[in-house]
This record gives structure tokens, C-alpha cells and sequence, in this order.
């Protein structure tokens, strides 16, 4: 019983996640109680738990992290000072003629807002509040428009400056480093959050455009489900000034955050500063930032950022008492004696992953899973970056996935009462197939996800 405690541990803390415990103390709790027992039973190490001040002061010097809080204020920031609300307004007054017009604008507006902010629960609610009354108003079916904006919110997960590629990239940092240790390389190289952030581009915006094509698809077959033509409301067209002068701001701001990244003139950290400081001055210029309203934010960057690193250190006491029972060991031996060898590893880790995604936040999943299956998976020879891609889609995916998915739950809480939730099922259903599609493509050619960072190193 004993050698099965690091599955009961995992077990034990899958159930108290779904009766409703808090995750950073269900994490912490969890290992205290089999380390407790482990102890009693004269199989587990005390000494081990000394290490977890170590792992604490090592988190609060992790310059990376760093990144975190400000790229919260950053997307808070913008969310608060209306430019999304301006964004969609004047993109679908530019695109309404177009076939699914108002749906292409939700697409581009949503890619600019999860570049801005990478947040998906943020963007999934911003977007449902602000579009998609307008797109029922205008004759869209409630599946196209509800799966056209919950498939859109998620690209906060795959979108650079993306918060899970933040915390992705530290972790498989680390176990990269472990993996090649075990490999007897005993100088690993480095992987960064730029190189993951580089590395998503390609797959972000392939996805812009599969759901872009797969809008106007639907429009040109049924153009009762995805009309075009300007709302009611449109009392001009847009001229090209007051297109550039909406698109200006943000744009310039995403540019120089990953366009600093990119080039490797600023650190994700660094860039995460000039991105929180260029939303900030964004917000003033709009005469958006009152003393109430800067409290809010403030409040809210606050709120996100410790939940952020409660879990974070939660998942840290919890892995190393995984790692004193024995689990990591475990889980290679499973691994090394599977028949299909790393091919059949990785699709066990996606589809556990995949599932795990319906009860776990992208945090709990990046802090408690990937540390234990990353060193053995990289020590099969998968290349970090496209793991780290692989696991941000595979997690959006989840999201959108019924019946437990995030991304549905946020749209539930903000859609008017007459959208059926068989409706919102429905309508993501065709964007689950768009990503498992690409998914499927970047695990055939993963040239995709390194061809860009091995040009940039």
C-alpha cells in the first residue's frame, strides 16, 4: 500500500479539487498528510521536508516570475480602460460587408486581446459581454456566435505574451536541465520563456486562420448562421483614420513587448515592465485611470498574482513529497516499459493532461503535472519547446471541451438566459476539430514550432 501512496496522493488531491477545496492549500495539505503517514509507516524521510524553505526562497528569487505580476497588471490594465470594447466596435464596422464579418472581428479582436492580456477567463468574459449580443442582434445562430467567441478566448493560452507560456517555459526549464542530467550531459542547455513564446507564434496564428476560414465557410454554405452586413446601430462607415488610430495603440504595444523578446534586447521580464508600463500610459491617455478605478486594478493584479504563487508553492511541496515516495521513479519505469516507447508516452501524458484539464486550472496542471512528466518525457528525447506548445494547445482544448470545459462555464455566467447551453456545446464542437486538427499537424511536422527559435538562437 505504501508504494502506491504517490497515486493516492495525486487521487486524494483530484477529489478535494472537485468537492471544492481551495487548490494551493489542497496541494500543501495533501503531501502533509501522506508525508505524515509515510513517516509513521518508517517509509518516508523527514529530512526531505527541510528542503521546502529552499524551494520557497528559490521561487521568491526566480527573476522569471517576475514576469507574472506584470503581465497581469498589463492585461487587467487594458481590460479596464475599454480599448477591447473600441476594438471590436470599429473592426466590425470595418468588416461587416464581409461574409461572417462581425465573427472575423471577434477572431482578430479576441487574437489582440490575448496578446494584450493572456488571460483566458478574462477574455472569454470581456469578448461574451461585449459581442455577443451584437452578433445574436444580427442574425447570427447562437452556436456559430457563442462557439466563435469561446473558441476565441482561449487563445490567451497559446497567443505570446501568453501567462501560461510564462509559467511553462520556468518549469520546463527546469526539468530540461533534470532530464538532461539524467542524460550524463552535465552542461544542459538552457530553454526560455522566449523560446516558447517564439515558438507559439507560428501555431497561434495558424489557428487565427483556421477559425477565420472556418467563419467564412460556414457564411458562403449557410449565410443564415453567419450573415454578413452592418448592424442596425452603424451610423458610419469606418475611415481609415479611425481604424490606425484604434489599432495604433495596442499593436505598437505588443510589438514592443514581443518584438524585444524576440530580437533579445529585453528579457520576458523586462518586456512584461514595458508592456505593464505602455498599458498604463494607454489607460491615462483614454482619461480612464481614476484613483477608484486604479484601486481595482491594483486589487485585481494583486488578487491573480498571489493565487498565481500560493499554487506555485502548494505544487512545490506536493512534488517534492511525490519525489520522496518514489513517484518520478514510478513514472519512468511505466514510461521506459510502454510498447510504442515515446510516441505512446506522449499520448498518454496529452490525453491525462487533456483530462485533467477539465478539474484543473492551467496553474494547478503546470505546477503539479508537468513537473513530474517533464524530466522523463524530455529524457525520451522530445524537444522542450515543442512539448511546452503541444501541452498550452492541448490545455486550450480541454478548455473549450464539453461538459466541464472553462471557457464554457465563463460564457454560461455572461450569456443571456434565452442561449440554450446545448447551444454553446454545439458550437464550439467545430473548433475543438480545428485544434485537434492542428495538433495533429505539428506533431507530424514539429518543424513548425522549432524551426522559428532555432533561427532566432
Amino acid at each position: 500500500m505504501i508504494d502506491m501512496l504517490p497515486l493516492v496522493m495525486f487521487a486524494l488531491v483530484c477529489l478535494c479539487l472537485m468537492i471544492g477545496y481551495s487548490v494551493a492549500f489542497t496541494l500543501a495539505g495533501t503531501a502533509l498528510l501522506c508525508a505524515g503517514v509515510g513517516i509513521l509507516a518508517g517509509h518516508f524521510d523527514a529530512n526531505l521536508l527541510r528542503a521546502f524553505p529552499d524551494r520557497v526562497f528559490g521561487t521568491m528569487n526566480n527573476y522569471t516570475l517576475i514576469a507574472v505580476p506584470l503581465f497581469v497588471l498589463m492585461g487587467v490594465m487594458l481590460e479596464r480602460s475599454q480599448v477591447a470594447e473600441e476594438l471590436l466596435r470599429n473592426m466590425a464596422r470595418l468588416c461587416g460587408r464581409l461574409p461572417a464579418g462581425m465573427g472575423i472581428s471577434v477572431v482578430v479582436v479576441g487574437m489582440l486581446l490575448a496578446a494584450c492580456t493572456g488571460i483566458v477567463g478574462a477574455t472569454v468574459v470581456t469578448m461574451g459581454l461585449m459581442s455577443l449580443p451584437a452578433m445574436l442582434r444580427r442574425g447570427y445562430s447562437p452556436a456559430i456566435a457563442t462557439g466563435t467567441i469561446c473558441a476565441t478566448g482561449t487563445l490567451g493560452q497559446i497567443i505570446p505574451p501568453s501567462i501560461a507560456l510564462v509559467l511553462l517555459g520556468d518549469v520546463l526549464s527546469s526539468a530540461y536541465q533534470q532530464a538532461q542530467l539524467k542524460m550524463g550531459i552535465f552542461n544542459p542547455q538552457p530553454v526560455s520563456v522566449g523560446d516558447l513564446f517564439v515558438g507559439a507564434i507560428v501555431p497561434g496564428l495558424l489557428l487565427v486562420v483556421l477559425y477565420i476560414a472556418y467563419l467564412l465557410f460556414v457564411s458562403l454554405r449557410r449565410p443564415d448562421l453567419a450573415p454578413s452586413g452592418q448592424d442596425d446601430t452603424d451610423e458610419h462607415q469606418l475611415s481609415t483614420w479611425q481604424l490606425l488610430r484604434t489599432l495604433a495603440a495596442p499593436v505598437i504595444l505588443i510589438v514592443l513587448v514581443l518584438g524585444s523578446i524576440i530580437s533579445g534586447a529585453a528579457t520576458p521580464t523586462e518586456a512584461a515592465g514595458v508592456g505593464a508600463l505602455g498599458a498604463t500610459l494607454m489607460a491615462w491617455q483614454r482619461r480612464q485611470l481614476s484613483r477608484q478605478r486604479l484601486r481595482e486594478i491594483a486589487e485585481s493584479t494583486t488578487e491573480v498574482t498571489a493565487m498565481v504563487f500560493a499554487i506555485l508553492l502548494g505544487a512545490s511541496l506536493f512534488s517534492l513529497v511525490f519525489r520522496g515516495f518514489g513517484g518520478e521513479e514510478m513514472i519512468t519505469h511505466f514510461f521506459e516499459n510502454l510498447p510504442g516507447g515515446v510516441v505512446s508516452a506522449t499520448l498518454i501524458v496529452m490525453l491525462v493532461i487533456f483530462l485533467l484539464g477539465f478539474i484543473l486550472d492551467f496553474i494547478e496542471i503546470t505546477f503539479v503535472v508537468v513537473p513530474i512528466v517533464g524530466p522523463v518525457l524530455l529524457a525520451m528525447g522530445l524537444d522542450p519547446i515543442w512539448l511546452g506548445i503541444m501541452i498550452a494547445i492541448n490545455l486550450q482544448t480541454s478548455f473549450l471541451t464539453p461538459p466541464f470545459g472553462f471557457a464554457l462555464f465563463y460564457l454560461r455566467g455572461v450569456a443571456p438566459p434565452e442561449v440554450a447551453t446545448a447551444e454553446i456545446y454545439r458550437g464550439v464542437v467545430p473548433f475543438i476539430v480545428l485544434q485537434l486538427a492542428l495538433m495533429l499537424t505539428l506533431a507530424l511536422w514539429p518543424q513548425l514550432i522549432t524551426a522559428l527559435p532555432g533561427l532566432m538562437r
